[in-house]
């Protein structure tokens, strides 16, 4: 094991110096080659790799280097999302400035990829915490603001009393604050805000154009933005007040039989004011996540306020339930519990009316319910409406509504604009400047960027920016009198939804990028990673490329043509977890088994979509099918020379070798092309094992050393762009001075392939099987294996059974058989078996080859490799020429077999 290890290691050395010194990795500006974007979502630095992220890097770079290989050229840079609130907390925690700790996170993650032999052009790398990036942040808010799509107001925040500071919903950990545990309470107050929800159509309608996305992430996006068309309902209290509530179901309002309000809605802030149980409730639900929220239900209180329903003057309670959000429609729902599920469960926990009124048109009795109907139907229980259908029902009540003043119909979105304040030190800072006298003023854009001071204490309680009085304090752009700084900075989202177009020029000072490179090179070709940006990210690096699209920085409409989200590495079943305490170190992996096993081990065992199982015992085996490739390598090779393959010198076994050699490389791109890249390992391994077999069982052959070797050579070429290192070692063992990414990926020569030399090696193989079956039902170990050909006729059947079938839209019996009974009369019942077959499986006939004499001519040639692995005599007869009783069961395709 040793010695194939330092083969790697000196290897991995090797080969990283090569390709530097080669500057292959880089893409050629000049070049009139197609080119060919590829990038994995920006990284965010801290601590070290982990198998997640080794997986989604070697995805990758194998498809970078494959791509290069086929003559693209390819944009492959990397770059680091290192600003944010776990850097600012991880160096408050080891008493290090947030720039020095990012920075030896960078170090070590570089350290990290490199080891893994990851084909980035470093030349292009960017952080989002670099003054040159940072400063185009801030030009961007710049223009959002005077497009009107920046703005600020006030919105709820997270707040510990304790330590002055506003919180993340990460550092708020049971209702308290991770810190000092102190209760959490919500404050409002003023903050920024992107106006993504001016989008929200246009990034709705354009996920149709997203043809090479996963639907799955489009159905989360959608659902995300949540469109949908309803009315707005007006809701009385007793007392007077109007409650509007949104609903897509106007159908169902004979059945509201109560009303929820948000714990944030104005009735019940002043509830809450007047009421101790209500207060203890209206905080205990904001304290808590919305995902928390959303997935509650049954949890509420009542108001001791009623409403009336607006179409049959009942009167409803009305509760709190901390379910109900303020972000969503106008925080007050209209709840049917017959037609909505969490409404059901609400109303029989607190003892509520469940009367359904939409009932599915083919069902007579539907009173007693014991779950809710969300599907569409008849109305029932609805006085004037009953017997209409669910649409007719929505547009009749809405419209009747609407003439009395209580309706109005509206289009909702679940979509709300993107806060981008962050009450934190390390980020962007945001660049306005507050004046007594001017108000609110931009920075010019000539002053950008705004500086983040460096020198300063972050372990103090609140935002540090609010006592830096060398930041703070500054002079108005207008007047030139005192002013103040805007201290909250922005959300790291804004720094990653638009990195990847500093990618195409990250040393231009003019602007974030050249629009030129920008043409060149956008959109991304192909997106890399994980499942959890599939939302968030996404959307707003579409919301910032339609907003540039408007303001004529680019021609494209989206950012990223084709997205692959990869599945999670597992241990044991399990997410691999730090706090679990199954996490398999990457460095680790590689310092045992070397760069190329793990990339290789990680690749072929599972398509990149899917989660993957770590093994050991998996790792371990490739790093010996590696070595035993090495191995065939050092014994096998000989000097290679440039003659062409003489294939009228060929036999049989030998034009298949070169078929197949001809045609898996592209099998192979095939399986690339579509991330099916443990099934085209799997095929590569086969063919390997296919070639090896060759090279020891078959006959030597004027022609075999140069089949072999053009077919070790093919091999090694497929092998690179997941194995690189070892593979360019072999390539030099093999004799070849060029790097294999200058020599490219391996193409078919069509004159090379021969159908019926691959016809011939399946015949070859069905034979063997069908051998080993007799054996093992006979429990015979024959002396002699007879080989009985089908009498010729079959095969002119056969082919005229194939030119009925293709040319029948459906099988027909009697056509064939009267057909056939013309040509061969005396043949009526035999024709009728084959016949029936032919019917009931047109494909097993037309997929076998029906030549008489090439069947033969194969049968003579897979002799000797029968009679070697049977360790038999083997014979070859004609049916004709045959008594035995198997000889009229041969078919074309099928040869009879007798073992004796």
């Amino acid at each position: 094991m040793a010695s194939f290890l330092d083969t790697l290691k000196k290897a991995e050395e090797k080969w990283r110096k090569r390709w530097k010194e080669s500057g292959i990795f880089k893409p050629d500006e000049d070049s009139e080659k197609p080119k060919y974007y590829l990038l994995e979502m920006y990284p965010y630095p801290s601590g070290n790799l982990h198998m997640g992220h080794t997986r989604n890097y070697s995805i990758g770079d194998s498809v970078a280097r494959f791509k290069r290989m086929k003559g693209y050229d390819v944009l492959y840079p990397m770059g680091w999302d290192s600003f944010g609130l776990p850097t600012e907390n991880a160096a408050i925690d080891k008493q290090i400035s947030p720039e020095d700790w990012t920075k030896r996170c960078i170090d070590k993650w570089k350290e990290q990829m490199e080891s893994l032999g990851l084909s980035y052009d470093w030349d292009r790398e960017v952080a989002s915490h670099w003054k040159d990036y940072y400063k185009w942040d801030q030009w961007f808010f710049l223009k959002f603001l005077e497009k009107d799509l920046a703005y600020k107001k006030e919105a709820e925040v997270n707040y510990c009393s304790e330590c002055k500071t506003v919180l993340a919903n990460e550092q708020v950990e049971g209702g308290r604050c991770w810190r000092c545990e102190s209760l959490v309470e919500k404050k409002d107050l003023n903050q920024w805000f992107f106006k993504i929800t001016d989008y929200a159509d246009e990034l709705l309608e354009d996920l149709k154009e997203l043809e090479d996305w996963p639907e799955k992430v489009k159905k989360m996006q959608e659902d995300w933005i949540g469109r949908s068309e309803g009315a707005e309902i007006i809701f009385e209290t007793l007392e007077g007040e109007e409650i509007p509530v949104y609903t897509t179901r106007a159908d169902t309002l004979f059945g509201c039989t109560f009303m929820v309000l948000a714990p944030e809605h104005d009735i019940s802030e002043e509830l809450a004011k007047k009421d101790e149980k209500i207060r203890d409730f209206v905080e205990r639900a904001k304290r808590l996540k919305t995902s928390e929220r959303e997935k509650k239900g049954k949890e509420g209180i009542f108001t001791g306020k009623k409403a009336v329903n607006p179409v049959n003057d009942e009167e409803i309670p009305i509760y709190i339930a901390d379910f109900v959000l303020e972000t969503y429609g106008t925080g007050a729902i209209m709840a049917v519990p017959a037609h909505d599920q969490r409404d059901f469960e609400f109303a029989e926990e607190h003892d509520l009316p469940i009367i359904p009124v939409v009932k599915p048109e083919d069902q007579e009795n539907f009173e007693d319910l014991d779950k809710a109907y969300e599907g569409e139907g008849m109305l029932i229980n609805s006085e004037d409406y009953d017997g209409m259908n669910s649409q007719e029902a929505r547009e009749k009540i809405t419209d009747d509504l609407k003439d009395d003043g209580k309706a109005t119909r509206e289009v909702n979105y679940r979509l709300r604009d993107w806060l981008i304040s962050r009450q934190r030190y390390w980020g962007a800072p945001i660049p306005v400047v507050y004046c007594d006298d001017c108000g609110m003023v931009p920075v010019p854009e000539e002053e950008l960027p705004v500086e983040l001071p460096t020198d300063i204490d972050i372990d103090v309680a609140g935002n540090p920016l609010e006592k830096e009085k060398s930041f703070l304090e500054t002079e108005c752009p207008n007047c030139g009198g005192k002013a103040e700084r805007e201290t909250d900075t922005m959300d790291t989202f804004v720094d990653s939804s638009w990195y990847y177009m500093r990618y195409c020029s990250p040393d231009f000072e003019d602007a974030p990028f050249n629009q030129e490179d920008l043409a060149k090179w956008m959109p991304v070709d192909q997106y890399i990673g994980g499942i959890e940006h599939a939302i968030l990210h996404l959307m707003y690096a579409r919301f910032f490329v339609k907003v540039l699209n408007d303001m004529g920085m680019c021609e494209m409409k989206e950012p990223f043509k084709r997205l692959l989200t990869q599945g999670m590495v597992l241990l044991d079943g399990e997410k691999m977890s730090k706090s679990k305490g199954n996490v398999v170190d990457p460095g680790n992996m590689i310092e045992e088994y070397g760069a190329d096993t793990v990339r290789y081990f990680i690749l072929s065992t599972a398509d990149p979509r899917r989660e993957l199982e770590w093994s050991d015992e998996g790792i371990e085996s490739k790093f010996e099918y590696l070595r035993k490739v090495w191995e065939v390598i050092e014994k096998y090779n000989e000097t290679t020379t440039s003659d062409d393959i003489e294939i009228e010198n060929c036999n049989l076994r030998d034009r298949y070798v070169v078929s197949r050699t001809q045609r898996i490389a592209g099998e192979i791109a095939v399986d690339i092309e579509n991330f099916k890249i443990s099934d085209g390992l799997k095929k590569m391994e086969n063919y390997f094992d296919e070639l090896l077999k060759y090279k020891e069982e078959s006959e030597n052959t004027s022609q075999k050393s140069i089949i072999f070797n053009r077919g070790l050579e093919t091999f090694v070429r497929m092998l690179y762009p997941f194995s690189p290192h070892v593979s360019e070692e072999m390539w030099h063992e093999l004799g070849k001075d060029v790097l294999i990414n200058e020599k490219g990926w391996p193409e078919s020569k069509i004159s090379l392939i021969d159908e019926k030399a691959e016809r011939g090696e399946e015949f070859y193989r069905n034979m063997r099987e069908d051998i080993i079956h007799i054996k093992n039902i006979t429990e015979k170990e024959p002396s002699t294996i007879q080989m009985i050909v089908a009498e010729e006729w079959k095969y002119e059947a056969f082919k005229e059974i194939q030119d009925f079938l293709e040319d029948m839209e459906k099988p027909n019996m009697g056509t064939i058989m009267g057909e056939l009974g013309s040509d061969f009369p005396e043949k009526k019942k035999e024709l009728s078996e084959i016949a029936q077959r032919a019917v009931r499986n047109p494909g097993k006939i037309l997929d076998r080859y029906v030549d008489h004499g090439f069947e033969i001519s194969v049968l003579d040639q897979i002799k000797k490799r029968l009679e070697n692995e049977f360790e038999a005599e083997v014979k070859v007869a004609k049916a004709e020429e045959v008594e035995d009783k198997k000889a009229r069961r041969a078919e074309p395709g099928k040869p009879g077999i007798v073992l004796t």
